[in-house]
């Protein structure tokens, strides 16, 4: 008898937008943008297992959203359909990063998803293909499966792969969750930004922004107030739609001396930006 392989154990990394600019929407809603995705050296964790059925097993002490619209669940089976593959997973997610948060962690652990059962079950699609199977689970899938920081134009899928300079991260979420739909939809968000190129931004001769950042603050006074905290301390700057708000640093101890002022009802991480997925690391894929 065959022996089943052993459980496969990934990271799912985190992801903060170091700018968001909004430069125009298209006829079906969806806005063009313009990012950086910078990766971070923490996140959620994943094992998987394989099963002798065809069945997907979720388990995990923070698994609070409904199996059939979990995202990891969904890109298990998604990824069943278009191989046709008869085999399962149990699949056991330790959920670090918060939900809600601007951070991707339901995109990256889509992701991790995504390129673990194609290595458990033996598949052998390309990481490309994963990513155009990645993009119908989310905007952000697909970056993290490629595993590189990024510039991304269009919804967020045209990628671009950028070297960025070693930097600390300090990342606090103050008790909120936003809707990010509600962002989208609201009539004074900025759409009209000019488009810029990556030399550009590289250089650091143009200045970014997050255009996000007045309607989310307007309407999550608690955003608001943990950039009114750092300011004096740090520059404070928006990820995504929120709710986490971040800041740079050029060293890990000037990073965790701020960490140790924030305020106990507010969570807080210290991490260190990355140019590669610790995801492509551990399965060999650079």
């Amino acid at each position: 008898m065959t022996k089943p392989p052993a459980p496969l154990v990934l990271p799912a990394p985190a992801k903060i937008n170091l700018f968001l600019h909004i430069t125009g929407r298209r006829s079906d809603g969806y806005h063009e943008l313009q990012t950086v995705f910078q990766l971070l050296d923490y996140g959620d964790e994943l094992t998987f297992t394989s099963r002798p059925d065809a069945s997907i097993e979720l388990l995990g002490d923070h698994c609070d959203t409904p199996t059939d619209d979990n995202l990891v669940v969904r890109a298990a089976r998604l990824l069943q359909e278009q191989c046709q593959c008869k085999r399962g997973a149990t699949i056991k997610l330790d959920k670090r990063l918060p939900l809600g948060a601007g951070l991707g962690g339901g995109s990256s652990d889509a992701a991790s998803t995504l390129l673990g059962l194609n290595r458990l079950w033996q598949l052998n699609r390309s990481v490309n293909e994963l990513a155009q199977l990645g993009l119908r689970l989310g905007a952000d899938v697909p970056v993290f499966v490629r595993g590189e920081s990024a510039f991304g134009e269009g919804i967020g899928e045209r990628l671009q792969s950028v070297e960025l300079p070693p930097s600390w991260f300090l990342v606090i979420k103050p008790r909120c969750k936003v809707a990010t739909g509600r962002i989208f939809s609201h009539q004074e968000l900025t759409r009209n930004t000019s488009p810029i190129t990556i030399r550009r931004f590289l250089s650091g001769v143009v200045k970014t922004r997050n255009d996000c950042l007045a309607v989310v603050c307007t309407l999550y006074p608690e955003i608001q107030a943990v950039m009114e905290w750092l300011k004096p301390l740090a520059e404070p700057r928006l990820t995504g739609t929120g709710a986490c708000v971040f800041a740079a640093f050029d060293d890990q101890g000037s990073a965790v001396e701020v960490q140790q002022q924030v305020p106990a009802n507010w969570q807080s991480f210290v991490a260190q930006g990355i140019n590669r997925s610790p995801t492509h690391s551990a399965l060999g894929l650079f």
